[in-house]
């Protein structure tokens, strides 16, 4: 076997017609195997893994098309490569002959009611197109990928603020107005309104949806970093913010991977203003509760889709409980440390910071469990407290003294305490507690306090006098910890954080596509006004030239 390579300066394909160029290289006869890239590091690297870069391939820059046979003997490669051209121009010649613009702005021109950009070009181009494209009024389906995390947020923050989106980068799926982008399936209209930081699990859902007899009225892909701490979820909240606002959308479904945990907080915070049902599976996140209020927690894409469908079939207006902000921090004192793990299990998805001496992460845990700072969760039953001294669920002086310590501070706005009946239990919790709850309220009467009362009818504590005896003394009394959450859910929100301008998305669409033309293909099957533009690197990919033409163009 020999290889034999070329290099073509500055050529640009996209990649479905490399990889078309390679399977038909490769099919030839006499030829064993071929390979058509950029010659970028990595695709280098993958060619000589698989035993196809020789030292003349080695030397391919980034901006080089490189074009590797490796055949029966040297004519073969020879005749392989020589018929590189023809076989291109069988492709082009295969492609409508329509006109094809090779600039943003002159396929603007031709389709001035274009509303969306597609693009799927080099990462290292991708910004470049997506800021001219929000230039010319364009929102953006960025499926490129590579492109940094600084040109990320500029560019969907200063598409926020024209009200327009920004799909990515490194977005697979989208469903715009009936219209899929990218890697979409094809769907019937309906009720059901997806935020998606996960394509494949838009996909999965939107197909689910439509399979149980279910619509979709608009599915926003927001890229795989949006809901990461950097990002801020940027795109999400537009698209949350649009879906509140959509009379077509009953129900709202949030899908992502594990996102970050301070992003979860305040995505959820605004999640819960809406006056609709969300639906929300943070695949592989720990949900709070089965439900928050209008939010309902899932555990898989099926159940996302089931309990969607289920929800947009009912009467779903919810209003949430008409409550004021609490403006101090929660301060949780339990004797059980399960019961106080659940506590953070729940309460890390809509309060931050959250502090604790039973974290769940790293970043959870608390300095000294002697003090509180900022919203803390404290096991009282831990070692630390419990050394010479009782477990604080038969005594209770422990828990007094560190409320009493928690009042003190000017920053508590609730304390959460859980009282544990039963057996060995103190015979009569609320008989300590309630005086100290009670003389506590004296001092700060503007502090809540919060109970989840644990036992049964059968006790020996008798459990309806023990909560009659908490709520006398002004105490929110909850028999669950989740209900507790949720209670806390709605006393503390996340702040509002930036409000840009609704999108507007229309009635239907109609796109520019930048990039891979099966992408333009898609959408004319579908019935879109779409315009392929016969994109090139500008400056064939020269840098300096490039930073040269910017300059000159600014």
């Amino acid at each position: 076997m020999i290889i034999k390579s070329e290099i073509r300066a500055g050529a640009y394909f996209d990649s479905v017609v490399l990889m078309q160029l390679q399977r038909k290289l490769a099919a030839l006869d006499d030829v064993d195997d071929a390979g058509v890239v950029m010659g970028t590091a990595a695709n280098k690297a993958l060619l000589e893994e698989f035993e196809l870069l020789s030292e003349e391939g080695k030397k391919a820059k980034a901006d080089d098309l490189l074009i590797v046979v490796r055949a029966a003997d040297e004519k073969a490669a020879l005749d392989a490569l020589e018929q590189v051209d023809r076989l291109l121009k069988e492709k082009r010649t295969a492609i409508s002959q329509e006109f094809r613009p090779r600039s943003l702005e002159i396929a603007v021109k031709q389709l001035p009611d274009a509303s969306w950009a597609l693009i799927s070009v080099p990462g290292r181009y991708a910004a470049g197109v997506a800021e001219q494209s929000l230039d010319l009024g364009l929102h953006v389906f960025l499926y490129s990928d590579n492109v940094s995390l600084e040109d990320e947020v500029r560019l969907k923050t200063s598409a926020a603020e024209k009200g327009l989106l920004v799909m990515g980068p490194d977005c697979g799926t989208a469903i715009v107005n009936g219209i899929g982008l990218g890697f979409a399936n094809r769907v019937q209209k309906g009720p059901v309104g997806l935020v998606g930081a996960s394509g494949t699990g838009l996909q999965a859902i939107t197909s689910y949806i439509h399979n149980l007899g279910g619509g979709v009225s608009q599915a926003i892909g927001t890229g795989g970093r949006d809901l990461k701490a950097g990002v801020g979820a940027i795109t999400a909240m537009q698209g949350l913010d649009f879906l509140a606002e959509d009379e077509a959308t009953k129900v709202i479904v949030i899908v992502s991977k594990p996102p970050s945990a301070n992003v979860v907080t305040e995505l959820l915070s605004r999640a819960k203003q809406i006056k609709k049902p969300v639906v929300v599976n943070f695949i592989g996140y720990p949900p709070p509760a089965s439900r928050l209020g209008n939010l309902h927690f899932t555990n898989s894409l099926m159940e996302s889709a089931q309990l969607a469908v289920e929800l947009a079939e009912s009467e779903n207006e919810y209003k949430g409980e008409a409550v004021n902000q609490n403006p101090g921090f929660l301060r949780g004192l339990f004797s059980g440390g399960t019961l106080a793990l659940e506590a953070v299990l729940g309460l890390q998805n809509v309060i931050s910071p959250l502090y604790t001496n039973v974290p769940l992460h790293a970043d959870q845990a608390l300095k000294d469990p002697l003090n509180s700072e900022a919203h803390s969760i404290v096991d009282l039953g831990e070692d630390v407290f419990t050394v010479g001294r009782l477990h604080p669920m038969i005594d209770n002086d422990l828990r007094i003294r560190r409320m009493n310590q928690e009042i003190e501070d000017p920053e508590t706005g609730m304390i959460l305490l859980d009282v544990v009946l039963g057996e060995g239990a103190h015979s009569d919790p609320a008989s300590e507690l309630t005086p100290a709850i009670k003389q506590a309220l004296t001092q700060r009467p503007d502090v809540e306090f919060v109970a989840v009362v644990l036992g049964t009818d059968q006790d020996p504590q008798k459990i309806d006098e023990q909560i009659a005896a908490f709520e006398k003394a002004e105490v929110k009394v909850f028999r669950n910890v989740s209900k507790a959450v949720e209670f806390i859910s709605w006393r503390y929100r996340a702040a509002e954080g930036i409000k840009f301008p609704i999108v507007s998305l229309g009635n239907r669409i109609s796109a520019i596509n930048i990039g891979l033309e099966s992408f333009y293909d898609s959408l004319k099957g579908q019935g879109a006004e779409a315009v392929h533009v016969d994109w090139r690197p500008p400056a064939g990919g020269n840098e300096k030239m490039m930073d040269i033409l910017a300059k000159m163009k600014k």
